[in-house]
C-alpha cells in the first residue's frame, strides 16, 4: 500500500530511517517557515530541488490526498506531528494505514525543559489556530476557560497563535471575574522561538506578561503557586451549591429543592450538548458542568447582568465547560450544536417557536422546562406535545423551615411545575 511519510523536524536531527526516506521522496512538502528551519539539516542540500511549499494546510492534504498513490511523498511538520499537529489531519483523510510518522520532540517538551519544570500533572492544551484559522476546527478549549482551568491544574502548556497569543492570556487571566489570589501567585513562562538560534524564555507574573510583545512561534506554561493549594480545592460537594454560594440578581434563581428534582428529570448523559436557555444565575448550568465535566454546557442569557452573574459563578467553581451566550431566544438557537438535553427556565413570550427549534434539531432527548403559572404549564404542555414529546409532570411544593420565637415552623415556597418531554 503506498504511504505518506510525516516528518517531524525543529530539534534533533533525523533519524537514520526518516533521512533515508526523504532522499529517497519524490516531492518533500513543508510550509514556508519550516522550509527555512530544514535549511539547517544535512538532507536539505539533496532534496531542495524536490521541495513543494504548500500555502495552506488543506492545499497541502489535497496534494497529498491526490499524488500520495503515484509519488513517495514526504510532508515536513513541526516538532510531534500527532501533538496537535498535521498528522491528525492525514490520518483522518487518508487512514492510519496510508501514514508513517518519524516525531521529532514537541515543544511543550522541550518548552518544560527550557524551564525546568516537570510535565508531570501538567495540562496540555492548544489555542493554535493553525495556518489557515477560516477553516479550522472548534478547539477544545477557548481563551474565557483559562481561569476556571487554572484553578483545576496547577500547571497548563500551551499552545498559542498570533490571535491567542501569551500577553492576550495573561490578559485574560487579569480580568475581574478571575480570582485575584489566584492570580497573584501565578507565575508565567513565554518560551520563545523554540529551536532557533534566538529563542528566549521570559518569566513574570500575568501583570508583567500582559504589557509585553513577543516572537512566534511561542509557547506559553502557566504554573500555580503551591501555596495556592486551598485556592485549588474546589467545594466539596459535587452537586447541591446552595442559593447563598451562587451569584444571582435579585432573587432570580432556581431554588436549591426545584434544582435538584430538574436536573434529575434531566438525565444528564456524561458527554454531549446541554442547552439552558433563560439561564438567570447559571445554577442549572454550574450543577450540570459540574456533574458532567465531559458535558458541554451552553448558558443563554439575554440580560447583561445575568449573563455576567453565569460567568462569575463558572470562574469561581472551575467550571470550564461552560459557554456563555448573551443573546435572545430563539434566534440564538439556531447556529448552535444539536443538544441532547435542554432546560427551559425562561423564554421570554417565545415558548412555542423555542421548542419548534429544539425539536427540530433534537433527533431524541429530554427538554425540561420549569413553570411557576398554570398558563405557563398549559402552554408548555401544548409545546411538547405538538412536537412530538412524550410529556411527564411534576409539581414540586417546597416548605422551609424558620425559627417563630423559639418554635420551628414551616414556611412554604411557590409551587413550581416541572415539565419534562421527552422523544
Amino acid at each position: 500500500m503506498s504511504k505518506v511519510y510525516i516528518i517531524g523536524i525543529g530539534f534533533r536531527p533525523l533519524e537514520k530511517k526518516a533521512s533515508y526516506v526523504v532522499q529517497k521522496s519524490d516531492k518533500v512538502l513543508v510550509n514556508d517557515r519550516l522550509r527555512e528551519v530544514f535549511k539547517n539539516y544535512s538532507e536539505y542540500e539533496s532534496v531542495k530541488d524536490r521541495i513543494i511549499v504548500q500555502g495552506s494546510v488543506y492545499e497541502t492534504l489535497d496534494y497529498i490526498a491526490a499524488n500520495y498513490q503515484r509519488l513517495k511523498l514526504s510532508l515536513l511538520a513541526a516538532g510531534d506531528p500527532m501533538f496537535f499537529g498535521i498528522g491528525r489531519l492525514v490520518v483522518e483523510r487518508l487512514g492510519q494505514d496510508a501514514v508513517e510518522v518519524f516525531p521529532d520532540l514537541s515543544s511543550i517538551q522541550v518548552a518544560f525543559s527550557r524551564v525546568k519544570e516537570t510535565a508531570n500533572n501538567a495540562l496540555l492544551i492548544s489555542l493554535h489556530g493553525g495556518p489557515d484559522p477560516a477553516k479550522r476546527r472548534k478547539m477544545e478549549y477557548k481563551l474565557s476557560d483559562l481561569p476556571g482551568l487554572i484553578r483545576e491544574h496547577a500547571k497548563i502548556a500551551i499552545l498559542t497563535d498570533r490571535v491567542n497569543s501569551p500577553e492576550t492570556i495573561a490578559g485574560e487571566l487579569l480580568k475581574p471575574s478571575a480570582v485575584s489570589s489566584q492570580v497573584s501567585a501565578l507565575q508565567m513562562y513565554v518560551c520563545e522561538k523554540l529551536g532557533y538560534p534566538d529563542e528566549r524564555v521570559i518569566k513574570g507574573p500575568p501583570e508583567d506578561i500582559a504589557k509585553g510583545s513577543f516572537e512566534h512561534p511561542n509557547v506559553v506554561i502557566l504554573k500555580r503557586a503551591e501555596a495556592l493549594g486551598a485556592i485549588h480545592e474546589l467545594p466539596s460537594p459535587v452537586f447541591g451549591l446552595t442559593e447563598s454560594e451562587i451569584s444571582h440578581s435579585r432573587g432570580l434563581i432556581t431554588k436549591d429543592e426545584v434544582r435538584a428534582i430538574t436536573i434529575h428529570k434531566l438525565r444528564l448523559p456524561r458527554e454531549g450538548i446541554f442547552w439552558d436557555i433563560g439561564a438567570g444565575s447559571g445554577s442549572i448550568s454550574l450543577e450540570a458542568a459540574r456533574l458532567c465535566p465531559g458535558l458541554k454546557v451552553i448558558a443563554i442569557e439575554r440580560e447583561e447582568e445575568r449573563a455576567t452573574n453565569i460567568r462569575e459563578n463558572s470562574a469561581r467553581y472551575g467550571a470550564s465547560n461552560i459557554d456563555v451566550m448573551q443573546g435572545e431566544a430563539p434566534v440564538i438557537l439556531n447556529g448552535l450544536p444539536a443538544p441532547e438535553r435542554v432546560f427551559i427556565g425562561g423564554s421570554g413570550g417565545e415558548l412555542d417557536t423555542i421548542v419548534s427549534v429544539i425539536s427540530g434539531k433534537m433527533a431524541s432527548g429530554i427538554v425540561v422546562i420549569n413553570a411557576a403559572t398554570i398558563e405557563t404549564l398549559n402552554e408548555s404542555i401544548r409545546c411538547l406535545d405538538s412536537n412530538g414529546f412524550t410529556v411527564d409532570i411534576v409539581e414540586a411544593s417546597v416548605s422551609r423551615s424558620k425559627m417563630v420565637g423559639n418554635k420551628r415552623h414551616m414556611s412554604a415556597l411557590n409551587p413550581v411545575f416541572i415539565i419534562k418531554g421527552e422523544k
